[in-house]
């Protein structure tokens, strides 16, 4: 069955600081031109950053948002060029919503509707069995779940700065008071260890602990390494 081209497509990229501007120059060639920036700093050791070919542990955090369409045509772009330098030492994940609103749909497909495009399905084809986990706990406690993250298997994380808001509301449903300022550690890794990783870091950092950690995954469809 074909794929709805006009299907909006979420992605998650992880990059060097300082080349939010230029990935998003490269990113707008093919289309896409909704985007949400902020910045994290990385927690792999320096031992996987050399592996990985990974610069600096500050990254800028780019969250796109693209028709299948578009998506479509930087990965298969992307693809061909695996074997190059881009420069942006980091990791691009690709990710499917399961629903968006009206409006905001109709922004994103508007700068792509008189647009033909040209791309391999098969640079779209899941190759990995990856999620993304998201981790928010209160303010100094990332470093203590990447400790427990890493012995459950996970390689390493980035961390973004966050501000919890409507804290009011949860506490009318529990006796727990939410601290407002906030850090989400966020890890790519296989779904044979998924598991493994937000059990151990519920345990020991879950809403009821001091950290109150809130756990979560999504699927990830496709990754590169840009």
């Amino acid at each position: 069955m074909a794929k709805n081209e006009n299907r909006i497509m979420m992605v998650i990229s992880i990059i060097e600081r300082g080349k939010a501007n230029s990935y998003i120059s490269m990113m707008q060639k093919h289309s896409i031109d909704f985007h949400m920036r902020s910045t994290g700093t990385g927690t792999a050791s320096s031992e996987m950053m050399d592996i990985l070919g990974l610069a600096s542990n500050y990254k800028d955090v780019v969250f796109s948002f693209a028709p299948y369409k578009a998506v479509k045509s930087l990965a298969t772009s992307i693809a061909k060029d695996l074997g190059s330098t881009s420069g942006y030492n980091g990791l691009m994940m690709i990710l499917s919503t399961t629903a968006i609103g009206r409006i905001t749909s109709e922004l994103i497909l508007h700068s792509t509707q008189d647009t033909e495009f040209e791309g391999d399905e098969n640079a779209m084809a899941s190759e990995y069995q990856h999620s993304l986990i998201f981790i928010t706990v209160n303010q100094g406690y990332t470093d203590a779940v990447m400790q427990t993250a890493k012995k459950a298997g996970a390689t390493g994380g980035t961390v973004i700065r966050a501000r919890m808001t409507g804290a009011e509301q949860s506490e009318h449903l529990s006796d727990l008071q939410i601290q407002d300022e906030k850090e989400i550690v966020a890890i790519f890794a296989p779904d044979s260890i998924r598991n493994e990783i937000m059990t151990a870091v519920n345990e020991h950092f879950g809403i009821r602990t001091e950290a109150q950690g809130v756990i979560c995954s999504v699927p990830v469809d496709k990754a590169f390494k840009i």
